[in-house]
C-alpha cells in the first residue's frame, strides 16, 4: 500500500504550524505528471497569526545591531552552501527545470544573501559637520516593520532571496507567501534560517492562494509588500495595496511580465548569437521573466539566423530535469502547457510561419509529464498575440525589420519594458541603442542582463508597478525609511574615563 503524499504546512513564529483552514491542493512533479505532495492553503486568520508573530518579533529585531544581524546571515549563507544541492533538487522536483539550472538559481539567490551580509556598511549614511551655528546634520535608515513577499513559481528559491535577506538585514521582519505550485523550497529556507539563529517570528512562511495574497495586502500591520509575477496580478497587487488605509501607505513594488527582445545586427557574431538565443529562449523551458521571446532580425540577417537556429531548436535535449543530459525540462503544470499550446495555435492561425513545432512531444518513460518541445516562429508581426503577450514558455518569435531605428521603435512601442539585448560588433551602435531603448535592463552581447546582487533588478512601463527596483541599493531604500536629523549641543557632556577596548554590543 503506497503512502500518502506529504502535506506541506506553514512556518510561523519559529515552528511548523498545521493549517486549520481545511483547504489544500496537490503539488505535481512536472516530469511525471504525478502528485508529489499536497500544500495547505492559509485562511485570513492564519495569515493574521503570521503577521502578528512578525509584529511581536519586530521591536527586538529592529534594535539588534546590524553587525549581529549580519552574523546570522553569514551563518545562513553557510547553511545554504551546505544544502545547495538539496534546495536545487526540490526546485527540479516541483518546478521541473533541469538540475544544473536549479543549482544556478540557488547560487544567484545566495549572492543576495552575501550582499545582505554587508549590512553594517550598506546602512551607513552621510554626515555633514557644522552646517551652521554649531548644528550637525545626518541621516538614518530605520526599518519599516512587518514586510511581506509574494513570489512566483519559476524561481522558488532565488526570488524569495531577492526579498527576505535584504528586509531582514535592514531590521524588518518578514512573511513569505510562496507559489502554491512549488512550496517545498520555502520550507527548507525557513528551517535553515532557524538553524542559523534567526529569532522566532522574524521569518515566517504562509502557504496559500489569492486568499493569502489579499490578507497580506489588506493587513494593517504589514508595511511593505514585494511581488514578482505576471503583469495582470502585479497590477492587481499594486492597485489593491494602494487602497489600503493606515498610518503609513503600504509600500509596494510589483514586478510584472515581459516580452524581451534580442536584436540581431548584420555585423553580429552569428555563432555567438545563436548560442545566446538557444540558452535564453529555451532555458528553463522559457519560464523566466528575463527569457528572450522575440528575436529581431535587422536587415539581411533573418535567413542566416534561421539557417543556424532551426537545427539547434530541433536538437534540444528534453527530458527529466534530474537527467544530466537534459537541456530543457517540462513546464510547471498541465494547465500551463495547455496555455502555451493555445498560443502556438493562435500564431499559426494569425499567419506566422511555424518552423519548429514543440507540441505533441512525448519523453520516453515520462509520457504523462508536462513536456513541450522548443517552438520557433518566423514572419511574426506586431499585431499578433504571440508577439504582444507574454507566453512564458519555450516559444521564440522572429520579427524582421529593415534597420536599427525600426528595431528601437518596435521595442519601445511594446507595453513591456523589462529586459532587452543587442548583438553587434559596433560600439557606436551599442551606445546609441543603450541610450535610446526604453527598458530597465539592457544587455550588449549579453542575452539575459540580470544585474548582480549589488545592483538592482527591475523593468520599465508595465513590467514594474512602484518606484523602486528589487535588491541591491534599491532594496535597501525600499525596506527602510529616510530620516534626517539636525542636532546642536550647547556644551560637551563628559562621561568620565573608560579603559576597556570599545567593541560592538
Amino acid at each position: 500500500m503506497s503512502s500518502q503524499p506529504e502535506l506541506i504546512e506553514h512556518f510561523i513564529d519559529g515552528r511548523l504550524v498545521a493549517s486549520q483552514s481545511g483547504r489544500r491542493q496537490p503539488v505535481f512533479n512536472p516530469a511525471t505528471g504525478e502528485v508529489s505532495s499536497h500544500v495547505s492553503l492559509a485562511s485570513e486568520q492564519e495569515v493574521d497569526t503570521a503577521v502578528q508573530a512578525a509584529a511581536k518579533a519586530f521591536p527586538a529585531w529592529a534594535d539588534t545591531a546590524p553587525l549581529k544581524r549580519a552574523r546570522i546571515l553569514f551563518k545562513f549563507k553557510e547553511l545554504i552552501e551546505r544544502h545547495h544541492d538539496a534546495l536545487a533538487a526540490l526546485i527540479t522536483r516541483e518546478h521541473g527545470k533541469v538540475f544544473s539550472d536549479a543549482k544556478g538559481e540557488v547560487t544567484r539567490g545566495l549572492e543576495i544573501v552575501e550582499f545582505a551580509c554587508g549590512i553594517p556598511q550598506l546602512l551607513k549614511t552621510e554626515f555633514t559637520d557644522n552646517i551652521g551655528g554649531g548644528i550637525d546634520n545626518w541621516q538614518l535608515r530605520p526599518p519599516l516593520g512587518v514586510t511581506a513577499g509574494i513570489t512566483p513559481f519559476n524561481f522558488p528559491v532565488m526570488v524569495p532571496m531577492w526579498m527576505a535577506p535584504v528586509a531582514i538585514a535592514t531590521g524588518n521582519t518578514f512573511v513569505l507567501k510562496p507559489s502554491e505550485r512549488d512550496p517545498s523550497p520555502s520550507m527548507l529556507l525557513a528551517d535553515l534560517m532557524r538553524h542559523a539563529g534567526l529569532p522566532d517570528g522574524v521569518f515566517n512562511v504562509v502557504q496559500g492562494d489569492k486568499t493569502a495574497v489579499d490578507a497580506l495586502l489588506k493587513h494593517p500591520l504589514v508595511q511593505a509588500v514585494s511581488f514578482v509575477g505576471s503583469t495582470p496580478i502585479a497590477e492587481y497587487v499594486y492597485q489593491t495595496g494602494s487602497q489600503r488605509e493606515g498610518r503609513y501607505p503600504l509600500r509596494l513594488q510589483a514586478l510584472g511580465g515581459a516580452k524581451n527582445h534580442l536584436v540581431v545586427m548584420p555585423d553580429a557574431n552569428m555563432d555567438a548569437t545563436v548560442d545566446a538565443l538557444i540558452g535564453s529562449a529555451y532555458g528553463s523551458a522559457g519560464e523566466r521573466c528575463m527569457a528572450i521571446s522575440v528575436a529581431v532580425a535587422v536587415g539581411n540577417t533573418a535567413d542566416r539566423l534561421l539557417e543556424a537556429l532551426v537545427p539547434r531548436v530541433q536538437a534540444l535535449k528534453i527530458g527529466n530535469g534530474m537527467d544530466a543530459s537534459s537541456e530543457m525540462g517540462p513546464v510547471v503544470s498541465a494547465q500551463h502547457k495547455a496555455r502555451i499550446e493555445s498560443y502556438i495555435e493562435a500564431g499559426v492561425k494569425a499567419g506566422a510561419k511555424l518552423l519548429v513545432d514543440g507540441r505533441g512531444l512525448k519523453v520516453p518513460g515520462h509520457e504523462n509529464g508536462f513536456f513541450l518541445g522548443g517552438t520557433l516562429f518566423d514572419h511574426v508581426t506586431p499585431d499578433m498575440s504571440i508577439y504582444q503577450e507574454e507566453i512564458f514558455g519555450p516559444v521564440l518569435c522572429v520579427v524582421r525589420v529593415p534597420d536599427m531605428a525600426s528595431a528601437v521603435e518596435l521595442i519601445n512601442r511594446h507595453e513591456y519594458g523589462n529586459g532587452v539585448a543587442l548583438f553587434t560588433s559596433d560600439g557606436n551602435t551599442a551606445r546609441e541603442f543603450s541610450r535610446r531603448i526604453e527598458a530597465g535592463m539592457v544587455g550588449i552581447n549579453v542575452p539575459i542582463p540580470v544585474p548582480m546582487a549589488w545592483h538592482s533588478f527591475g523593468g520599465w512601463k508595465r513590467s514594474l508597478f512602484g518606484d523602486t527596483h528589487i535588491y541591491g541599493q534599491e532594496g535597501i531604500r525600499f525596506y527602510t525609511r529616510y530620516k534626517s536629523i539636525m542636532q546642536r549641543w550647547p556644551e560637551t557632556i563628559a562621561k568620565g574615563a573608560e579603559f576597556t577596548m570599545p567593541v560592538a554590543k
